[in-house]
């Protein structure tokens, strides 16, 4: 049998810079075609914002994990719904754009529903106070979920349910805008009685940078911090 080439950091760099921009519907095909290696390769690029967002979750949640309803926004290959069923969570909504990473998803087999949707041109296609949790594991950003993408986050969630979102400190100027412009909108949620803060978490490691030049096989790219913000709606 043949093996499944697995590719190198360098490769998976050229891939990720080769995504054009701001073109989404072409993020989405990118996604598509890298569903199959999709796992396999963020692990060479040491992706950890699923696990710092679930940990500074999990730190606050009180509630009932077994019978807590929680949508995943962004949910790709799901991963975010793997480590929180592992922590006792069971019912999972999954929203992504991607039909390839919802088919990598699905076989997992912990979603109960699994809805594709391109967030920013589509609205989110889930009842109004309805999730207990409702969680973005790095699904913000330029080319992917906008900043007004957590105004529909606040309404999925329920009266008193946690909305968690992580975001990467990425070095390109139009990523820094980005958390810049998100972080005006949260405290303008919060200021107009929609949720109360929770939480915000630095953590050290959210993935390697891949806009920092390109390695050599003897190098690693250093790699970028990132930030939680847990917020519970009023």
């Amino acid at each position: 049998a043949s093996l499944i080439r697995m590719n190198t950091v360098s490769e998976i760099v050229d891939m990720i810079r080769s995504i054009p921009c701001p073109d989404s519907k072409a993020t989405v095909q990118f996604y598509d075609s890298w569903a199959e290696n999709y796992d396999k390769d963020i692990s060479l690029l040491r992706y950890r914002t699923h696990l710092s967002a679930i940990e500074f979750l999990t730190e606050h949640f009180s509630g009932s994990r077994e019978e807590a309803v929680v949508l995943d926004v962004g949910c790709g290959t799901g991963l975010v719904a793997k480590l929180m069923n592992e922590e006792g969570f069971k019912h999972f909504t999954g929203v992504d754009g991607s039909q390839g990473m919802l088919d990598k998803a699905k076989e997992r087999g912990l979603y109960h529903c699994l809805k594709k949707a391109l967030l920013g041109s589509d609205l989110l296609p889930v009842e109004k106070n309805a999730f207990d949790v409702v969680i973005a594991a790095g699904s913000l950003g330029c080319n992917y979920i906008p900043v007004r993408g957590v105004g529909e986050f606040c309404q999925a969630a329920k009266p008193g349910g946690l909305v968690c979102i992580s975001l990467g400190h990425h070095t390109e100027k139009r990523q820094q805008e980005f958390k810049v412009n998100l972080e005006q909108k949260l405290q303008l949620m919060e200021k107009e009685g929609l949720w109360r803060e929770v939480g915000i978490k630095q953590f050290e490691c959210y993935m390697l940078n891949t806009h920092a030049e390109a390695p050599r096989d003897s190098e690693e790219l250093p790699s970028i911090p990132g930030t939680c913000y847990l917020y519970q709606k009023c």
